[in-house]
């Protein structure tokens, strides 16, 4: 992940943080082009449309600003099932589960670096949460297509010159 791309995950970090503080949970991307664009949307987490109706918009707006890199986050909470597996699920107001995490789950892709992604993990031991930094997943994992940005990749792949 080169510097430029690093610089754009922790501002979507941080102001996804800000509005979990808030008490509020929106879907981000902020994409790099001809300007730079924050798009947000209450409603990502409701079902699997309104997701892919998020990142279908966001795809189009990259686009439209000649987006050379964007980063997509998400709050959820993820599952860990045996043996090696993670599920992930909205937010809620109903407590964690002992195998439960919750955490902001991003995919970043700049046009000449490629694709990463991870998570920031988060706590409330107090109510309040408490942000751990930024982890980029370096080993074998592979995204479901139902991973926050998977739509919107494609999307914005399938729009990009041939090199």
């Amino acid at each position: 992940m080169n510097g430029e791309t690093v610089a754009l995950l922790f501002d979507v970090v941080r102001m996804l943080e800000e509005s979990i503080a808030a008490r509020d949970c929106p879907a981000m991307v902020v994409m790099d082009g001809e300007r730079r664009l924050v798009l947000s949307d209450d409603g990502y987490l409701l079902d699997e449309p309104a997701a892919a109706a998020f990142e279908s918009r966001a795809a189009a707006k990259a686009r439209e600003v000649g987006a050379t890199r964007w980063v997509l986050a998400v709050p959820q909470v993820w599952i860990f099932k045996p043996p090696n597996t993670v599920a992930m699920r909205p937010v809620s107001n109903h407590p964690l589960r002992e195998d439960e995490q919750e955490a902001i789950t991003w995919m970043s892709c700049d046009r000449d670096e490629g694709v990463d992604y991870g998570r920031v993990t988060y706590a409330r031991p107090g109510g309040e949460p408490v942000f751990d930094d930024p982890e980029v997943f370096t080993v074998g994992v592979q995204p479901h297509r139902s991973m926050p940005g998977f739509k919107m990749l494609q999307a914005y792949l399938a729009d990009q010159p041939d090199s």
